[in-house]
């Protein structure tokens, strides 16, 4: 299995250090890697899009055409994407600014920083039934949410009214960062979709 994550900007070796510990977790071997290149793209198991700033991501992922090469095998492969990664891969955005791409993939609306912006961050124990009955502890950071699901796309966790974790086919998306604790659960599931 080769589980890449886009490296332009945002939690990279959070996600590659969290994807190696869920594989050693679940006993599978997974070669991790950054990846940069659209061809890098074209040869993973699965992709991760990380969090960080979406424009900025966006951008730098068409100036180097890695847009299409994610459209390209999001048909293919699993694709979870963490904040910026669950705002690039919405079908629609409220509250975008202007230039920001979006991948159109995930059957939903995006609101980025639904809950307030950098001062506003918090943590928060969630309810996630595809993760067993125990807590998940969510790290939200300027965090979006879906505001609106339909077709394919289903809703695994709520917070505040809104979606903050989804999944439609082999397409995974959550508001928060679970890079950013010691629980491998969210990379895990993510893994098993492979």
């Amino acid at each position: 299995m080769k589980v890449g994550v886009l490296d332009v900007q945002g939690d990279v070796k959070e996600h590659v250090a969290a994807v190696r510990e869920a594989a050693f977790s679940l006993g599978l071997t997974a070669k991790v890697l950054e990846v940069r290149t659209p061809a890098a793209i074209k040869s993973l198991s699965a992709l991760v899009l990380p969090g960080g700033e979406s424009t900025t991501i966006g951008s730098l992922m068409r100036k180097y055409g890695m847009l299409d090469a994610v459209t390209d095998v999001a048909c293919d492969i699993p694709v979870f994407g963490t904040c910026a990664g669950m705002v690039l891969l919405a079908k629609e955005g409220a509250r975008m600014k202007d230039g920001q791409p979006l991948l159109g993939l995930v059957d939903a609306k995006v609101v980025r920083n639904a809950y307030g912006r950098q001062k506003d961050s918090f943590e928060a124990e969630l309810n996630i039934p595809v993760l067993g009955k125990r807590g998940y502890h969510g790290v939200f950071i300027r965090a979006p949410a879906l505001v609106k699901v339909w077709g394919r796309c289903r809703s695994l966790c709520r917070y505040g009214g809104k979606v903050v974790f989804a999944r439609q086919d082999n397409l995974l998306v959550s508001a928060f960062h679970p890079e950013l604790t010691c629980d491998t659960r969210v990379h895990e599931y993510f893994l098993k979709m492979v």
